[in-house]
């Protein structure tokens, strides 16, 4: 399965999420947090301070030094409004790009209200609701309408915890000065898309980001270090009402004691809390809904939807066209090869979980899928020794000769006996290539049956893993049966390379 990371750069603090994605759904590998107040400096000043700049940086090395761990395919890293509003926003994205080794966007507000939509979505899809999802973050505050799970609206405004704090809260606990100012800017700031949206009814309103956690928490009197399991829960909007009508008279020590809220989410949440009350009361919704999605949540899903990084795995054009031009010359039926190596490349993903071999591996297998059956040109008794002899002593362009030998050592074992010290092929291998060809070869073996007859009647296909056991499930045509059970008698290879039990089923139509 794919593996992505994302980094999402607001106003208040960075987050780093690094995620597999499969058709079962997205499984966190590593995700982190830090408050940096990016935005503290810019609202005031309308520049990054640089003691926040230099945390950031040194943060960002952190988080991608995790990442690159997990073998990720694709990273995408966004920055969002203060870094929009900031006037040394070339000097930001210069040291950024430094510390993480990637580029960073900053992306404009209806960007960033997709990613989230897009993020709320793959955590909790509600396919029959209209649904108002508000996220609330440091600068920013995206207002999205959501209708069967598609974005039909969306709008960003200066909203933001970490903004309102800076510009309009002056004393602690906050003057009835302060919270007359806080009330008519949010006023002024929600108008346009109150105009639009006044006489809407949504089944429900959606809060992502910190500040409704920590709202949500609160009313339920769940401890912050806790907060994952106020996914999904609410808040009424009396509730809401009574907490921030309690908060406005406290200092943000006293802040800092509640249930639920953070000692720095304290100093910040009048502000947030205000801009719930105010869309709750103006929408006549009874209640808000945490969700713990956000930006970088849409990122990973936008770049599993896109395929970004899987040419990592798949075969260049130039890579292609030499090993198709070297199956003509041996008189291979290119229908058939490519078959295999789409369905080689297929399970190679799903697969990833159990093999943990690095995307270039993929290359590899796609290549000996073409090639494992050139050896028939010069005999068809033990064809695959022919193949490997062929490959092993033919030009490639496009492959190295350790890539080479491995898809040379692949054709070799795509039938018969497993990979052995014993077998000369395997032995001239070094370590990598070695586990590389082991854990490929029933792969091979797998796609290759799955067009016994040459005929292209498996459709696709999806392989899941649970428990030390592998499902493929097989969408074919009605008369596959062969293939269906060539794929079946492979069950005891899979068990002796990966000590998983294999399962292939036929797909419910």
């Amino acid at each position: 399965m794919p593996r992505y990371a994302a980094v999402d750069i607001g106003s208040n603090s960075v987050r780093m999420m690094a995620a597999e994605v499969s058709a079962e759904g997205t499984k966190v590998l590593a995700q982190d947090r830090v408050v940096t107040r990016l935005g503290e400096s810019v609202f005031r000043s309308g520049k990054i301070g640089s003691d926040a700049l230099d945390l950031l940086c040194s943060t960002l090395q952190r988080m991608a030094a995790t990442y690159q761990k997990l073998d990720v395919l694709g990273v995408r890293a966004v920055a969002t409004s203060a870094v929009r509003d900031a006037s040394n926003q070339q000097e930001f994205s210069t040291r950024v790009a430094k510390a993480l080794g990637n580029p960073v966007e900053v992306i404009s507000g209806q960007e960033e209200a997709r990613l989230i939509h897009l993020g709320v979505e793959a955590r909790w899809p509600r396919p029959e609701e209209r649904t108002l999802i508000v996220d609330l973050g440091g600068g920013s505050a995206e207002l999205i309408i959501s209708q069967d799970g598609k974005m039909v609206d969306a709008d960003s405004r200066p909203l933001g915890a970490v903004r309102l704090n800076a510009l309009l809260i002056e004393s602690d606990p906050p003057s009835p000065a302060d919270l007359d100012r806080l009330n008519q800017y949010i006023d002024e700031k929600l108008a346009p898309f109150v105009r639009r949206h006044r006489d809407e009814r949504f089944d429900r309103v959606v809060a992502t980001s910190s500040t409704p956690a920590a709202l949500v928490c609160a009313a339920n009197r769940i401890p912050r270090a806790e907060r994952d399991s106020a996914d999904r829960m609410r808040a009424s909007t009396s509730q809401i009402r009574r907490l921030f009508n309690q908060l406005v008279q406290e200092n943000v020590e006293s802040r800092r004691r509640w249930v639920g809220i953070g000692p720095r989410r304290a100093e910040i949440i009048i502000g947030g809390a205000a801009v719930f009350l105010k869309v709750l009361e103006t929408f006549g919704q009874p209640a808000l809904y945490y969700s713990a999605a956000g930006v970088r949540d849409g990122i990973i899903a936008d770049l599993a939807a896109r395929g970004v990084g899987r040419d990592r795995s798949r075969l260049s054009r130039e890579q292609r066209d030499a090993v198709e031009a070297l199956s003509r010359r041996y008189g291979v039926e290119l229908k058939h090869a490519r078959h295999v190596a789409a369905l080689a490349s297929d399970l190679f993903e799903s697969l990833q979980p159990v093999h943990r071999l690095p995307a270039s591996a993929g290359k590899l297998l796609e290549a000996s899928s073409y090639l494992h059956d050139i050896g028939h040109y010069v005999s068809d008794t033990s064809h695959h020794k022919h193949s490997a002899y062929l490959v092993a002593n033919s030009d490639l362009p496009g492959f190295t000769n350790h890539e080479r030998l491995a898809i040379a050592a692949l054709c070799r074992f795509h039938r018969k006996s497993l990979p052995q010290a014993r077998h000369a092929e395997y032995q001239t291998l070094d370590a990598d290539s070695k586990r590389a060809v082991l854990y490929l070869a029933p792969i091979l073996r797998l796609a290759d049956a799955l067009d016994r007859s040459q005929e292209q009647k498996v459709r696709t296909l999806s392989a899941a893993t649970k428990s030390g056991a592998i499902t493929l499930t097989v969408e074919a045509e009605p008369l596959a049966d062969l293939e269906l059970w060539a794929a079946g008698e492979l069950a005891n290879v899979f068990r002796d390379v990966y000590a998983h039990s294999l399962t292939v089923r036929r797909a419910k139509l």
